[in-house]
């Protein structure tokens, strides 16, 4: 059971994101240990395959982000109106969903992985390696898939400290095991494939355990519950939005990759090194967006205006002391990071002339991430899919001329034009939001 949502203090928000944003530390360490294993090679090629297949399969992946997006929101709101069978049944399609979805994937790799290099293929040698990279991988899509579900769910009842133990256990080991098999036993590019799919399956069978309650009680198994035909069309409406929004996304962030690869290997692996900042600061935020959503979720579930206005106040404020933060951080210290994250003396230099984008881009992109949290937990989804459309339009439309006038600076002035339009276009819809507490029953679209 949640707290009240009268209780709504910065003790509260706190206890949310907090697990949050320490169980995502241990994502950015996992990408920075898998680059510095393949980087102590001294070679672009290795860290050029390892980013580029792990964002080819990352991306394809938070397609289905939709899951554990739209299982927050519809299990907030669920549980803000106090329906218990339903908060159950939620679970169950979400599993539902994410291990047929990750079979799929299997069994489309080869369509897939030819997609993703014919859009923009990189030199022969980092793409025979990140076929290498992602053939292991692909295996482990239902259990990553089904997590997303699972990750949803336990964040929607604000119980975030499981949400921890998952991921600290999980990138833990493949830490362990990526340093293990990459390095130790010589295995490279492949042992760090290796090492996420051993973690991936492990982590889906540590969060059905933390689940296991709900597997004493009714609802989850009950046909008519689950497959409820009112509650199944909502679902729809909400996770085609996010995944519309979600595709748009990617698209985003993959082509950035794959335009940064035509610039050559040592433009891509510097890329890659500073993908690593920006990932830190989405992890260091998510924190306060997964609370936004649940909080506002339950708000919005108990028909409560000022409780999901102070939600979104508080979560938004500590979002807003993170990020400058950060900021700071990557002026003082990010030279150093990038000395460490590789031994090739070209690759530092090019990272260190990109790095100041890395200092802008956590408050240029505090709107668009928090604000995606609170439209998350309310399922504006309508609204959220809106907004991508013409944040990606405004991002292709800008990005082209600004490679060709700046190279790989118009590349980056391109991405942080994205996160401007998208946060600037979403505040925009916000006073819709807020109204919608006022109706009788909370609805996917406006």
């Amino acid at each position: 059971m949640v707290a009240d949502a009268g209780a709504l203090t910065h003790r509260r928000v706190l206890s949310i994101a907090l697990p949050i944003v320490l169980s995502n530390a241990t994502t950015p360490i996992l990408g920075i240990v898998d680059t510095g294993v393949v980087g102590q090679l001294g070679e672009a090629a290795p860290i050029g395959a390892v980013g580029i297949g792990a964002i080819i399969l990352t991306s394809i992946y938070w397609i289905f982000g939709f899951l554990r997006m739209g299982t927050t929101g519809l299990t907030s709101q669920a549980s803000g109106a106090g329906d218990g069978q339903e908060v159950d049944a939620l679970l169950s399609r979400a599993l539902l969903i994410g291990l047929t979805a990750g079979v799929i994937m299997i069994a489309a790799q080869a369509v897939l992985f030819r997609g993703a290099f014919w859009v923009s293929p990189a030199s022969a040698a980092v793409e025979g390696l990140a076929r290498d990279y992602m053939v292991i991988r692909i295996w482990s899509a239902p259990a990553t898939i089904a997590l997303y579900g699972i990750t949803g769910w336990l964040i929607a009842q604000e119980r975030t400290r499981a949400v921890l133990v998952i991921q600290v256990g999980m990138n833990g080991a493949n830490i362990l095991l990526s340093y293990l098999l990459g390095l130790q036993l010589g295995w490279g590019v492949s042992g760090v494939a290796w090492a996420t799919f051993i973690a991936e399956w492990g982590g889906l069978a540590l969060g059905l355990w933390l689940c296991r309650a709900v597997f004493f009680r009714s609802a989850w198994l009950s046909r008519d519950r689950v497959f409820d035909l009112a509650q199944l069309k909502h679902m729809a409406v909400v996770n085609t939005d996010i995944l519309i929004r979600s595709v748009l996304l990617q698209a985003i962030f993959v082509s950035f990759l794959l335009f940064g690869s035509d610039l050559g290997d040592v433009q891509l692996a510097a890329n890659q090194i500073l993908m690593q900042f920006l990932q830190v600061t989405a992890h260091a935020l998510d924190g306060f967006a997964f609370a936004a959503e649940a909080l506002v979720g339950q708000a919005l579930g108990a028909r409560a205006r000022a409780a999901l206005r102070r939600a979104a106040f508080l979560s938004s404020l500590w979002g807003a002391i993170v990020c400058v933060g950060l900021a700071f951080s990557f002026a003082l210290f990010g030279g150093m990071v990038i000395d460490i994250l590789t031994t090739a003396p070209d690759v530092r230099a090019a990272a260190r002339d990109y790095l100041p984008y890395m200092v802008a881009a956590p408050v240029i992109g505090l709107a668009a991430w928090m604000l995606d949290g609170i439209f998350i937990g309310a399922t504006r989804t309508t609204d959220m899919r809106n907004m991508m459309i013409i944040s990606a339009a405004a991002y292709f439309a800008a990005v082209i001329p600004l490679m060709a006038a700046f190279g790989n600076h118009g590349l980056w002035m391109g991405l942080l034009f994205s996160f401007v339009v998208r946060g600037a276009t979403l505040g925009w819809n916000y006073p819709a939001l807020e109204a919608q507490a006022d109706r009788s029953k909370p609805v996917a679209t406006p």
